[in-house]
């Protein structure tokens, strides 16, 4: 049996090794470290459901910044899943990394890119148990840096370094407005632990003003890391510029890391009124402005950048509604959808381009990769019996049961509109001619597999959703007003 806490110390070490035996074998064919990755992330995910069943759980001492309730056990692995997938299109994306740079090795510089994607699944592994502001700082901070390499490791190409620029700048802007909403609370309450800082608010003896203060600059911090409205600026620009395999990993695993960290963080101050109005506000700004925004857009990864801040509004919904069920099953559906358009991209992209027009005649120049997308698009729009559909079915019955009337009404005109550019992809694959050179594409058989997983996990949750339902359900005293 494996306490839970070693599971993050698993992949810190594993992280550390890769990256050292990198170092000392300049000769070896880089792509070997990728490989290593992902079995020992796979044998990591197997381990954890082997939990050792006296593993801390939200108790105190030492092990009070730390929980191993099933939603933290829930996103450990959903970050494992999410490195995995990435490291496998990191090998399809990594002849891309020293594209233009003369004299070159052909794989010099790919081991640091296949490890950083380690240290970043160990951040938001930790962040997932996080229940101590301090303990939320460390992980957030771990899961950054590592961010910060992996924007900009293809330096040498301009959008790449202005992603990275923005990045920095704006996300060091984020952790100063942390830290400072962190102090005003402390301030307040004179604790950093979540459960303690609920306990100190059920006296009714604090100044409400200073401590709405600090719970505002938290989630200013919080709303950069899941691109909420009026926080997202940097989302478009950083997701196009990035390379594809980490602006996935952005998408997907920095979104739902932030989202479990604000469930938690938002749990003690539910008492207060004018938490649910500023919620409220930034779902609804954020599902009009991540559509609307995505309409006229030609490029598809800046498409999906918007695509990423409408999601994100949809999640807002369910957190708005106080459904940590609904969350959660719409980020699984999200990972799945997602990272399969990013892995057909990936391909695509390297004998074409990253706009909307080099998918015309997808469909005749490889069938598999266009039925991959289709499905992916279908998904993202919601379309019934995939996982996206459920998805929104949820976060729309938590809206209903709160009687969240004007973000339910927003959340289905949007969707009309997510309609709209989703299906101008699938249109260009399908109706228009490819150009007369357009060659054959070929997918490594690792890909096909993982879009075929991808797939099928897009359909089965989407009419099975019972696992994800299940392995939610139990869950300790200090999480259930973020979860009811």
């Amino acid at each position: 049996m494996i306490p839970t806490p070693a599971l993050e110390i698993i992949v810190l070490v594993w992280g550390l090794i890769l990256l050292l035996a990198e170092a000392f074998t300049p000769k070896i064919d880089k792509r070997v470290f990728a490989f290593a990755g992902i079995f020992g992330l796979a044998a990591v995910l197997l381990g954890s459901f082997f939990l050792a069943p006296g593993a801390p759980i939200a108790s105190t001492g030492f092990w009070s910044f730390y929980t191993a309730d099933p939603l933290a056990i829930f996103f450990k692995r959903f970050a494992l899943v999410t490195t995995i997938f990435v490291l496998i299109m990191a090998i399809d994306y990594a002849p891309t990394i020293r594209m233009g740079v003369p004299g070159a090795e052909p794989h010099a510089g790919l081991g640091e890119f296949f490890a950083l994607p380690i240290f970043t699944c160990a951040g938001l592994m930790w962040m997932a148990s996080a229940i101590d502001f301090v303990m939320i700082f460390v992980s957030l901070e771990l899961v950054t840096m590592s961010f910060y390499v992996l924007v900009t490791f293809t330096r040498r190409n301009p959008a790449t370094l202005e992603a990275g620029v923005k990045y920095l700048i704006l996300s060091a802007l984020s952790t100063g407005f942390l830290v400072y909403g962190i102090t005003w609370i402390f301030g307040v309450t004179g604790e950093t632990n979540l459960a303690r800082i609920g306990l100190a608010l059920t006296t009714n003896d604090f100044d409400q003003v200073p401590l709405l203060f600090g719970l505002l600059l938290v989630l200013v911090a919080l709303g950069f890391k899941i691109a909420a409205v009026p926080f997202q600026i940097w989302v478009p620009d950083v997701y196009q510029g990035a390379p594809t395999p980490v602006t996935a990993f952005l998408s997907v695993g920095s979104k739902a890391a932030g989202f479990v960290v604000l469930l938690r963080v938002l749990t003690p101050f539910l008492i207060l009124p004018q938490v649910g109005k500023v919620l409220v506000a930034m779902a609804a700004l954020t599902l009009l402005y991540g559509n609307f925004a995505a309409l006229p857009q030609t490029n598809l990864k800046r498409l999906l950048a918007y695509s990423s801040i409408a999601h994100a509004g949809y999640l807002l919904v369910g957190v708005a509604s106080f459904s940590g069920t609904a969350v959660a099953f719409y980020l699984v559906g999200y990972l799945l959808m997602t990272l399969l358009c990013f892995a057909v991209l990936i391909v695509v992209a390297a004998h074409g381009g990253e706009q909307i027009e080099n998918y015309a005649g997808l469909a005749k120049r490889s069938p598999f990769l266009a039925g991959a997308m289709l499905v992916g698009m279908l998904s993202l729009a919601g379309v019934p019996f995939t996982a996206g559909f459920l998805g929104k079915f949820y976060v729309f019955d938590a809206a209903v049961q709160q009687r969240q009337t004007v973000l339910l009404v927003i959340g289905v005109i949007t969707v009309g509109c997510g309609f709209y550019y989703y299906l101008k992809v699938v249109r260009a694959m399908f109706w228009l001619e490819p150009p007369n050179d357009s060659p054959t594409i070929r997918v490594s058989v690792l890909s096909r597999g993982a879009m075929i997983l991808l797939i099928a996990g897009i359909f089965v949750f989407g009419v099975y959703p019972q696992p994800i339902l299940r392995a939610l359900e139990a869950r300790p005293a200090t999480s259930t007003a973020a979860t009811r």
